[in-house]
């Protein structure tokens, strides 16, 4: 009697030993899971990057968006997926994949992407670099850059000019858009000749 009671007490025990341990072992593991499904191990080490090759002076925000009216009373959207501003000027914005939106009293809409972009906060003036793509009614437009002064209510835009347009083509080296008079003037430097292909019709 006394031997079956110890081998029921050794069978307890060693049941209760396999059962801690198999919980211990089963939510150590999920633990470990559920760390690296939160964020994948690319994404952390891509996150450990960004933060080593930031400076202590940068604040970083991302899928940031800028609205209001400029001086003109035109109504402004400004987005970036990644943008920065350093601690010691804090009105100017670095961007990363900008789009911005620019809705006219008259009704009509300029739309303007860029690989990168500049926003002053202040006085908010904007210049798009690399790849500038912009839409507005049925033309489009390709360059490497464009500012845009809201203060003097222009839009310039340079280096490797080319207007697509239900009338024609036409490539320059500059572009001034005046806002207010809803003028156009195009430029070319030097030597260079403004090309245009244009259908009269």
């Amino acid at each position: 009697m006394i031997d079956r009671k110890k081998k029921l007490r050794i069978i307890q025990s060693s049941l209760l030993v396999v059962g801690v341990l198999v919980i211990f072992f089963t939510y150590y593991d999920k633990e470990k899971t559920s760390k690296n499904l939160i964020i994948p191990a690319e994404t952390q080490e891509k996150i450990k990057r960004q933060l080593a090759d930031q400076s202590q002076d940068q604040d970083v925000f991302y899928n940031i968006e800028y609205s209001g009216l400029d001086l003109a009373g035109n109504r402004y959207i400004l987005k970036s997926k990644e943008a920065f501003s350093t601690k010691t000027n804090q009105e100017i914005v670095n961007m990363k994949l900008v789009e911005a939106m620019f809705y006219f009293k008259d009704g009509t809409v300029l739309s303007v992407f860029s690989d990168n972009g500049i926003y002053n906060s202040k006085n908010l003036d904007m210049i798009f670099k690399g790849n500038v793509k912009a839409n507005y009614g049925e033309s489009e437009l390709y360059a490497q850059k464009a500012e845009y002064s809201n203060s003097k209510s222009y839009l310039i835009i340079s280096e490797k000019v080319k207007v697509k347009d239900a009338k024609g083509i036409i490539n320059a080296d500059k572009l001034l858009f005046d806002i207010k008079k809803q003028t156009l003037n195009i430029a070319s430097f030097e030597n260079s000749k403004i090309n245009a292909n244009v259908n009269i019709k």
